[in-house]
């Protein structure tokens, strides 16, 4: 057994672990700047200069709070019912390519902790899992509000899985692999697959707000409806597994587009810079990139939250089965045809 092997994937597990829950943290309150700005409000500005340690005092708050289990609940599924929600989310980071192999110590270290063949397969098989801590929590509450609001979940992270599902397909007729890697190679440079998929990437992107249960796609907490949501009786860290497992599917899902559709840690000029650079440092100012990406694109998911007001719940499933997952069938169609078209002259 090579023992360098394991200690090297544990180092990157553990630093993947760690920024997933630090880009949580602050995505917490990035979300309260945003929306601040966005609503010429202040947001924040007590706990540290700019109100930058807010994330800790909320943290400190949910751990001081008291814990409470309903008596006619299920116990045991109420307390793995969060946890479940944020392992799924953290798992979907397994087979993310972060940067090139970089060079340490005059061996190649591949920035990615899984590189599997079915990369894609997998990240919709964590996806699809992520409903089981919503349902989960919903139910054994006991509360029928509750049951209401994680069968609005599960109802419409199914349908919108499947947009989602197709809207890949076409990307994969292109690329012909399931390996992130290997996408993300194919994009080197500005060959970006945005440039050739961009109906698929609109699909995808819109499916992932429904997926994260993002406004304007946040039926299942939808205070105004249906009191809490799928947590109305959760509170201490249990409630704040779910909202941090809400953080973390906002992360993968914007580290997911910009893999598929923007090269990932790919960027113009990145040969030239590889030889300035060195394939040390090299590897790493394209994970900087690459996080640059996420960064725009959790930036976009509040962006929109705080502009666009949330849909009904049949105009909701209604956009899901009669828009786009018949654009996306048209999408497979349309490129599966110009791929014939351009491989036969």
């Amino acid at each position: 057994m090579d023992t360098g092997f394991i200690i090297e994937k544990f180092i990157l597990v553990a630093v993947i672990f760690g920024i997933s829950l630090v880009v949580a943290m602050y995505s917490t309150y990035a979300e309260r700047k945003v929306a601040a700005y966005l609503q010429d409000r202040l947001g924040p500005d007590r706990a540290g200069p700019f109100g930058i340690l807010q994330p800790l005092a909320d943290g400190v708050k949910m751990f001081m709070k008291e814990e409470i289990i309903p008596t006619s609940s299920n116990k045991w599924l109420f307390i793995i019912g969060p946890g479940l929600a944020l392992l799924c989310a953290c798992i979907g980071t397994a087979v993310i390519p972060w940067g090139s192999p970089m060079e340490i110590g005059g061996k190649m270290v591949p920035l990615q902790v899984a590189d599997i063949n079915v990369g894609v397969l997998y990240i919709f098989g964590v996806v699809s899992l992520g409903v089981y801590g919503v349902m989960i929590g919903g139910w054994a509450s006991n509360n029928k509000y509750s049951l209401l609001s994680a069968i609005r979940a599960a109802s419409q992270n199914i349908s919108y899985e499947i947009a989602m599902g197709l809207s890949i397909i076409a990307l994969l007729l292109m690329t012909n692999t399931l390996s992130l890697k290997t996408i993300v190679e194919q994009q080197h440079g500005l060959n970006w697959n945005v440039w050739y998929q961009p109906l698929g990437f609109l699909i995808f992107m819109v499916c992932s707000f429904a997926e994260t249960n993002r406004a304007p796609f946040d039926l299942p907490e939808c205070e105004t409806e249906l009191i809490g949501g799928y947590h109305t009786e959760y509170s201490s860290m249990k409630l704040g597994f779910y909202l941090f497992a809400e953080y973390i599917n906002m992360f993968v899902s914007s580290a997911v587009m910009a893999t598929l559709y923007f090269g990932g840690y790919n960027y113009p000029g990145m040969d030239s810079m590889a030889v300035w650079l060195g394939p040390t440092w090299a590897p790493l100012f394209g994970t900087a990139v690459f996080f640059a990406k996420i960064v725009f694109f959790i930036f976009f998911f509040m962006w929109v939250r705080w502009t666009i007001p949330r849909f009904r719940y049949d105009q909701l499933m209604n956009l899901g089965w009669k828009g786009l997952i018949p654009l996306a069938i048209a999408n497979i169609i349309i490129t599966g045809v110009v791929i014939a078209i351009i491989e036969k002259f």
